[in-house]
């Protein structure tokens, strides 16, 4: 179950979490005593207008920035009491990116692109190997692991950028705006892949959108309004 009041003992802990920007003279709240907890195996949605955080929290979940205040704890972990090396390796372990812009190296096919986060590990070339083509065959693309991003549908980009956020099999798949740069067609083919990587798979997925439609697909709907998380939809079940 996910949680707003500090009281739940989830998979991602978030006590008392503050982001402030400064910009000249004039401080910025983004994120304001913000308590959150959600378990193993949830699909979270998080909406609001633009600037209202949403972005900014996924980033302090996966690491990628730091609060100004609280704490994150991720299966046991505080990650904001990692260095930035600690930090680094733990995301590398630990979290699977999605972003809006796909983010692939047009200079790479697809499955070099999905290799990119085991070349990091100790995994052999044969070990590497299997597991790529395991998650571009999940995502449906098998048959195009020697493409480059450029001889690939938008919907296609983002089924590798899928795969290579799941291809080291992370605790949390962080999903930012996945459909936002797509056609209708290819936004509910990759919400479909979501739904399965959560319901076959039990993926913790964390997903920000403004789609409505894409937000009904997760368990709960979390709104942020001025950098606080005022209401929880009903769960939807998928």
């Amino acid at each position: 179950m996910v949680h707003l009041d500090g009281q739940g003992h989830g998979l991602i802990q978030v006590r008392g979490l503050d982001k402030v920007y400064q910009r000249g003279s004039e401080v910025i709240h983004v994120l304001q005593g913000l308590n959150l907890d959600v378990d193993a195996g949830e699909f979270v949605a998080f909406m609001g207008p633009s600037g209202s955080g949403k972005t900014t929290l996924l980033n302090l979940l996966g690491g990628l920035d730091r609060p100004s205040a609280g704490r994150i704890t991720v299966d046991g972990v505080d990650i904001t009491q990692l260095s930035n090396t600690q930090l680094a390796r733990w995301r590398s372990r630990h979290v699977g990116f999605v972003f809006q812009t796909f983010n692939l190296i047009p200079v790479l096919t697809a499955f070099q692109n999905v290799e990119l986060p085991l070349l990091l590990t100790r995994l052999s070339r044969a070990e590497r190997r299997r597991r790529v083509e395991a998650a571009l065959s999940l995502v449906g693309l098998a048959d195009r692991m020697n493409h480059y991003p450029r001889e690939l549908s938008g919907g296609q980009e983002q089924r590798v950028a899928i795969a290579r956020a799941i291809v080291t099999d992370p605790t949390l798949l962080l999903c930012d705006e996945p459909t936002g740069d797509l056609d209708r067609r290819s936004a509910e083919e990759i919400l479909d892949l979501l739904a399965v990587l959560h319901r076959e798979f039990g993926k913790t997925i964390l997903l920000v959108t403004h789609d409505v439609r894409a937000a009904e697909r997760a368990q709960v709907v979390l709104h942020l309004d001025k950098g606080v998380l005022v209401e929880a939809s009903k769960e939807v079940i998928v």
